[in-house]
């Protein structure tokens, strides 16, 4: 049985990671489907992550590597649209994503971003806090191997949509 591609979009907030999403399912081929941190952590409640905020998102990032895993099998396509950060409650989070997936056709994308740009970015869409990418970018796992690199300040969404379809397809 064929597996199907899980691509990981590995970046800040703010860097660009669903604008290139958006960019992805805009192709006729390959199709993707999408999941993503945001999404999956909606399915937690506010209660609970007021309560316990990594505990819980801890636990719904390893259901999100499940849920890709399950749709590679079944012969899709997957992005993944996350941040792979080293918290206490996820470590090794990398190595774990590696596992979970092992037997999969994984390759992980660094999308960058210079911070400065993304703090801009943050304070002109208004749901982030201005300093949440800094901060992140200190959370970020080491020593990721990197399938490949696009950088969201010189190319558009498109460009860097093509880039991986043309490296990794």
């Amino acid at each position: 049985m064929n597996k199907g591609r899980i691509i990981f979009l590995n970046g800040v907030t703010s860097s660009g990671k669903t604008s290139i999403v958006d960019a992805l399912q805009q192709q006729e081929d390959p199709f993707f489907y999408v999941v993503a941190n945001d999404l999956f952590e909606q399915m937690v409640g506010d209660r609970f992550l007021q309560e316990d905020y990594w505990k819980y998102l801890s636990e719904v990032i390893l259901m999100m590597y499940h849920t890709a895993k399950l749709y590679s099998d079944m012969e899709k396509n997957v992005l993944i649209d996350g941040i792979l950060v080293e918290r206490e409650q996820l470590k090794p989070h990398y190595q774990q994503l590696l596992e979970i997936l092992k037997d999969h056709p994984l390759d992980v994308v660094e999308v960058f971003c210079p911070l400065e740009i993304c703090r801009q970015r943050n304070l002109v869409r208004g749901d982030r806090y201005e300093s949440q990418s800094e901060e992140q970018a200190d959370l970020m796992a080491q020593n990721i191997r990197y399938s490949m690199r696009v950088d969201t300040s010189k190319y558009s969404p498109e460009e860097c949509a093509q880039a991986i379809i043309q490296k990794l397809f």
